[in-house]
Parts: structure tokens; sequence; C-alpha cells
């Protein structure tokens, strides 16, 4: 991945898409530090496609209720919590 320093980026905006196009993801810094990546719409939509919300995650889980350790119930757990 190639570094482009920020007033380095300005001055040559259209290589740095093209070389994210061409070559892959581009870094930005500011003042030394990382700041941002630039990457082609393709690549984007690739990895932010790819992360799934919690809740689906948990609808699509393998396990049913015979995996899972019998509950016991919350009156149990209360009580013993101040003993």
């Amino acid at each position: 991945m190639r570094t482009w320093p920020l007033q380095e980026a300005r001055a040559h905006l259209r290589d740095v898409v093209d070389s994210a196009l061409e070559e892959g993801p581009q870094r930005i810094t500011r003042h030394g530090k990382q700041a941002v990546i630039v990457v082609s719409e393709e690549e984007w939509s690739r990895h932010a496609g790819a992360h799934r919300s919690f809740g689906e995650l948990l609808a699509d889980c393998p396990l049913s209720a015979e995996d899972l350790p019998p509950r016991r119930p919350a009156r149990a757990i209360r009580r013993n919590m101040f003993d």
C-alpha cells in the first residue's frame, strides 16, 4: 500500500484515485500520522457487505434449545447473590 502525504495527495488526487483503482488501497497521512485510506468502490462494496449485524448472527446460530445449559429461575440467582 502506497502512502501519500496529504499535500501530495491533494496535488495528485487523480493519481491517488488511479492507484486505488489499479493497485489497491492508498493511505493518506496528515502531519505524519495515518489519516485515511482511499479504496475503490468495488473493494468498499465487497467489504461493507461482508459484515452482518449481531441479530443476524444470532438468528443464524446453529444451536438449538437442547444445546444450551438449563436455565435457573431468576429468584434463585438473586437469592444466592445476597446470601
